[in-house]
């Protein structure tokens, strides 16, 4: 039976005002080690952030993107949940 340690990666827009609010992402992953920030991006660029995670061992099994009500159809964040067996 394999025993598994899950994290997550969550990137959220970060601006605030504007028609650019939804161009700057943060990426921070959390883990049982605590909260890690792995930088900001002009634009959703994940593939790097994924082949990180994957390079330290981590599945990436599941992805949820978040759009709020009543607003314009733009993404404001993305969660990728992970998952690696202990040894």
């Amino acid at each position: 039976m394999t025993t598994w340690e899950y994290a997550r990666l969550e990137y959220r827009a970060t601006g605030d005002f504007g028609t650019d609010r939804f161009m700057d992402w943060r990426a921070t992953f959390y883990s049982a080690e605590g909260k890690v920030a792995w930088g900001i991006d002009d634009r959703h660029d994940d593939i790097g952030h994924l082949n990180r995670a994957g390079a330290q061992g981590w599945q990436c099994y599941d992805r949820t993107a978040a759009f709020y009500p009543n607003e314009p159809h733009r993404l404001q964040a993305v969660t990728y949940s992970f998952r690696r067996p202990i040894e």
